[in-house]
Protein backbone atom coordinates (compact mmCIF):
# COMPACT_ATOMS: atom_id res chain seq x y z
CA UNK A 1 0.00 0.00 0.00
CA UNK A 2 1.20 3.41 -1.13
CA UNK A 3 1.43 6.23 1.89
CA UNK A 4 -1.47 8.16 0.16
CA UNK A 5 -3.57 5.18 0.42
CA UNK A 6 -6.33 5.69 3.22
CA UNK A 7 -7.15 2.11 3.71
CA UNK A 8 -3.36 1.75 5.47
CA UNK A 9 -3.03 1.64 9.07
CA UNK A 10 -1.81 4.09 11.09
CA UNK A 11 -0.11 3.99 14.37
CA UNK A 12 -3.35 5.22 15.80
CA UNK A 13 -6.22 3.15 14.17
CA UNK A 14 -3.43 0.11 13.79
CA UNK A 15 -5.11 -1.94 17.12
CA UNK A 16 -8.67 -0.56 17.03
CA UNK A 17 -11.48 -3.85 15.83
CA UNK A 18 -13.20 -2.85 12.31
CA UNK A 19 -16.22 -4.81 13.91
CA UNK A 20 -18.99 -2.34 14.88
CA UNK A 21 -22.12 -3.48 15.99
CA UNK A 22 -25.32 -1.93 15.19
CA UNK A 23 -26.74 -0.67 18.68
CA UNK A 24 -30.24 -2.48 19.30
CA UNK A 25 -32.58 -1.29 22.31
CA UNK A 26 -31.89 -3.66 25.26
CA UNK A 27 -28.52 -5.39 23.65
CA UNK A 28 -25.59 -2.71 23.79
CA UNK A 29 -22.27 -4.20 24.01
CA UNK A 30 -19.62 -3.09 26.12
CA UNK A 31 -18.12 -0.20 23.86
CA UNK A 32 -21.45 1.42 23.34
CA UNK A 33 -21.87 1.10 27.52
CA UNK A 34 -18.48 2.91 27.74
CA UNK A 35 -19.21 5.49 24.90
CA UNK A 36 -22.83 6.06 27.39
CA UNK A 37 -20.59 6.54 29.91
CA UNK A 38 -18.05 8.71 28.55
CA UNK A 39 -20.52 11.18 27.61
CA UNK A 40 -22.46 11.15 30.52
CA UNK A 41 -19.65 12.56 32.26
CA UNK A 42 -18.81 15.26 29.39
CA UNK A 43 -21.39 15.62 26.70
CA UNK A 44 -19.17 17.78 24.77
CA UNK A 45 -15.99 15.07 24.95
CA UNK A 46 -14.58 15.13 21.50
CA UNK A 47 -15.12 11.64 19.19
CA UNK A 48 -11.42 11.71 18.81
CA UNK A 49 -10.82 11.09 22.45
CA UNK A 50 -13.67 8.74 23.41
CA UNK A 51 -12.27 6.79 20.29
CA UNK A 52 -8.97 6.29 22.16
CA UNK A 53 -10.18 4.96 25.52
CA UNK A 54 -12.64 2.76 23.35
CA UNK A 55 -10.27 1.14 21.10
CA UNK A 56 -12.36 2.46 17.61
CA UNK A 57 -12.09 5.11 14.99
CA UNK A 58 -13.36 8.51 15.55
CA UNK A 59 -15.95 7.43 12.56
CA UNK A 60 -16.88 5.00 14.76
CA UNK A 61 -17.64 6.34 17.44
CA UNK A 62 -19.12 8.56 15.63
CA UNK A 63 -21.88 6.10 14.33
CA UNK A 64 -22.18 4.71 17.25
CA UNK A 65 -23.01 8.10 19.03
CA UNK A 66 -25.74 8.53 16.57
CA UNK A 67 -26.90 5.17 16.30
CA UNK A 68 -27.67 5.39 19.92
CA UNK A 69 -29.30 8.97 19.87
CA UNK A 70 -31.60 7.20 16.67
CA UNK A 71 -32.49 4.34 18.47
CA UNK A 72 -33.87 6.63 21.71
CA UNK A 73 -31.11 5.16 24.11
CA UNK A 74 -29.58 8.80 24.93
CA UNK A 75 -29.59 12.05 24.42
CA UNK A 76 -26.99 14.31 24.59
CA UNK A 77 -28.12 17.94 26.27
CA UNK A 78 -27.70 20.62 28.72
CA UNK A 79 -28.12 19.94 31.92
CA UNK A 80 -29.76 23.24 33.64
CA UNK A 81 -30.21 24.12 37.08
CA UNK A 82 -34.02 25.70 37.27
CA UNK A 83 -32.60 27.87 40.63
CA UNK A 84 -29.67 29.74 38.60
CA UNK A 85 -32.51 29.94 35.88
CA UNK A 86 -34.84 32.17 37.88
CA UNK A 87 -37.44 29.29 38.92
CA UNK A 88 -37.77 29.57 42.46
CA UNK A 89 -40.31 26.63 43.05
CA UNK A 90 -39.50 22.58 42.14
CA UNK A 91 -41.89 20.07 42.73
CA UNK A 92 -43.06 17.02 42.55
CA UNK A 93 -46.92 16.15 41.70
CA UNK A 94 -48.80 12.62 42.94
CA UNK A 95 -52.34 12.74 40.81
CA UNK A 96 -55.15 10.60 41.04
CA UNK A 97 -57.19 10.00 38.19
CA UNK A 98 -60.77 8.53 37.60
CA UNK A 99 -60.76 7.13 33.50
CA UNK A 100 -58.58 6.53 31.30
CA UNK A 101 -55.00 7.60 33.19
CA UNK A 102 -52.93 7.69 29.54
CA UNK A 103 -55.33 11.09 28.52
CA UNK A 104 -55.03 12.80 31.71
CA UNK A 105 -50.65 12.04 31.72
CA UNK A 106 -50.91 13.26 28.13
CA UNK A 107 -52.45 16.32 29.03
CA UNK A 108 -49.92 16.66 32.01
CA UNK A 109 -47.25 16.28 29.72
CA UNK A 110 -48.13 19.13 27.48
CA UNK A 111 -47.66 21.60 30.45
CA UNK A 112 -44.76 24.04 29.51
CA UNK A 113 -43.89 23.53 33.80
CA UNK A 114 -43.54 19.50 33.60
CA UNK A 115 -40.50 18.53 33.07
CA UNK A 116 -41.23 14.52 34.29
CA UNK A 117 -44.09 13.22 33.59
CA UNK A 118 -44.72 9.40 34.68
CA UNK A 119 -47.74 6.66 34.98
CA UNK A 120 -47.52 4.87 37.87
CA UNK A 121 -48.50 1.45 40.05
CA UNK A 122 -49.35 2.51 43.54
CA UNK A 123 -51.40 5.06 45.19
CA UNK A 124 -50.88 7.88 42.34
CA UNK A 125 -51.55 7.09 38.77
CA UNK A 126 -49.43 10.21 37.45
CA UNK A 127 -46.26 11.54 39.18
CA UNK A 128 -45.12 14.86 37.96
CA UNK A 129 -42.10 16.79 38.49
CA UNK A 130 -42.91 20.39 37.72
CA UNK A 131 -40.86 23.83 37.91
CA UNK A 132 -42.67 27.42 38.94
CA UNK A 133 -41.50 31.10 39.03
CA UNK A 134 -42.34 31.07 42.12
CA UNK A 135 -45.68 30.32 44.90
CA UNK A 136 -48.09 32.09 42.55
CA UNK A 137 -46.98 30.25 39.87
CA UNK A 138 -47.19 27.16 41.44
CA UNK A 139 -50.84 27.26 42.31
CA UNK A 140 -51.65 29.10 39.37
CA UNK A 141 -50.52 25.40 37.56
CA UNK A 142 -51.64 23.16 40.37
CA UNK A 143 -55.20 24.65 40.27
CA UNK A 144 -55.53 26.12 36.71
CA UNK A 145 -53.47 23.70 34.71
CA UNK A 146 -53.45 20.25 36.67
CA UNK A 147 -57.03 20.39 38.58
CA UNK A 148 -58.81 21.64 36.17
CA UNK A 149 -57.93 18.47 33.61
CA UNK A 150 -61.25 16.25 33.71
CA UNK A 151 -60.42 12.87 35.24
CA UNK A 152 -58.50 14.63 37.92
CA UNK A 153 -59.59 13.45 41.44
CA UNK A 154 -56.79 14.03 43.77
CA UNK A 155 -53.29 16.05 43.26
CA UNK A 156 -51.14 16.18 46.24
CA UNK A 157 -47.97 18.16 46.13
CA UNK A 158 -44.36 17.54 47.24
CA UNK A 159 -42.15 20.81 47.54
CA UNK A 160 -38.37 20.83 46.92
CA UNK A 161 -36.57 21.36 50.05
CA UNK A 162 -33.16 20.77 48.93
CA UNK A 163 -31.86 18.60 46.22
CA UNK A 164 -29.39 16.47 47.84
CA UNK A 165 -28.36 14.21 44.33
CA UNK A 166 -28.83 14.84 40.89
CA UNK A 167 -27.38 12.17 38.72
CA UNK A 168 -27.34 11.13 34.94
CA UNK A 169 -24.44 8.74 35.09
CA UNK A 170 -26.51 5.45 35.26
CA UNK A 171 -27.55 2.79 33.61
CA UNK A 172 -24.34 1.57 31.59
CA UNK A 173 -23.63 -0.89 34.33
Amino acid sequence: MSATNPKKPTAKNADRSPVELVAVPGSLDAIDRRIIALLQHDGRRPYGAIADEVGLSEAGVRRRVQRLKDAGVMQIVAITDPLQLGYGREALIGIRVHGDVRLVADRIAAIEEANYVVMTAGSFDIIAEVIALDDNALVHLLNDSIRSIPGVTEVETFLYLKLSKQTYAWGTK
